[in-house]
């Protein structure tokens, strides 16, 4: 198996879109470059959502210009439909995240369109892409359970995901919005799709509610998934999601990364400075759960 994990740091968008505090466009960018900094190879920056919707990611467009080509992060921001994506193109974004849906009532909250509508649009914006020479990486939102439906049927899962990859899609994503999935459930969920399409262009994105995310992880690992989302001191939140609480820390994910052996290429150092700016910038980042034995034992082996 692989012994490299790629991680995509989500913290600049989802894990600020739905703080009490809005940062500045220059906290924003403190923020981004301190994770590029760490080594993150992979970092979503904002999005291009109604800033009246989500005030947090206004501006975000002027940010992109400010980001370092020189660092070899691939930098994504989120994309709702195809305005969002036209914006994101002309800001100069190479990278975009849309989401798709795994229940009616969050395709319904989210965006107001039913599941097929927003397939529609994605495809269509898909379709753009290619044209543009843009990356594409497509979400499935509330792939375990929803806040409005209940339960997922993990077959809807299964057909959205083998749809958009052959459609084209760069990546897919499996997403607990609102971190209800237990290990089991994830491994049973991520083996089904790596055996259907491969390990290659399947990624997972966990979210913290129920103390479970790191666990998760390591059942999506266990299946062969070598692409991960996370969230610099845990922060995040989904507006439209309710129970959506923080993401599952990236300080955390990267530690239990390290000790089994895994390669992510992330200074560990870097990035629990990164967590520390998170904190102090937002006032509210739990920050992750072994970062007080981190700082300690990273300090003691560097003596």
């Amino acid at each position: 198996m692989n012994d490299s994990v790629f991680i995509t740091d989500v913290g600049p968008r989802d894990g600020l879109q739905n703080q009490p505090k809005i940062l500045t466009a220059g906290e924003r960018l403190d923020l981004i470059s301190a994770l590029a900094d760490a080594g993150l190879p992979g970092i979503e920056v904002g999005s291009f959502v109604s800033p009246k919707a989500v005030p947090a990611m206004a501006g975000t467009g002027e940010l992109i210009p400010q980001l370092s080509a020189a660092s070899g992060v691939q930098y994504s921001a989120l994309i709702p439909n195809m305005k969002g994506y036209e914006l994101a193109r002309d800001a100069g974004v190479r990278s975009v995240n849309m989401v798709l849906y795994a229940s009616e009532g969050m395709a319904r909250a989210n965006v107001n369109m039913t599941i097929a509508e927003a397939e529609n649009i994605a495809a269509d914006i898909l379709s753009c892409a290619r044209t543009d020479g843009i990356e594409v990486i497509a979400a499935v939102s509330v792939a375990f359970e929803c806040p409005f439906d209940g339960a997922t049927d993990p077959g809807v899962v299964r057909d959205a995901a083998q749809k958009f990859l052959q459609l084209g899609v760069d990546q897919i994503v499996i997403a607990d919005t609102i971190g209800a999935a237990n290990p089991q459930q994830v491994r049973s969920l991520t083996a089904g799709l790596v055996s259907d399409n491969g390990a290659e262009k399947l990624g997972c994105h966990f979210h913290d509610t129920r103390a479970m995310g790191v666990a998760n992880v390591f059942a999506a690992l266990e299946s062969g998934v070598r692409r991960f989302d996370a969230s610099i001191a845990g922060l995040g939140g989904c507006p439209f999601a309710p129970g959506a609480s923080g993401n599952v820390a990236t300080e955390d994910v990267v530690m239990m990364l390290e000790q089994m052996g895994f390669t992510t290429g992330i200074d560990l150092d870097a990035l629990l400075r990164a967590s520390d700016l998170a904190e102090t910038l937002t006032g509210t980042a739990p920050g992750g759960r072994a970062k007080a034995w981190l700082k300690p034992w990273l300090a003691k082996r560097a003596g």
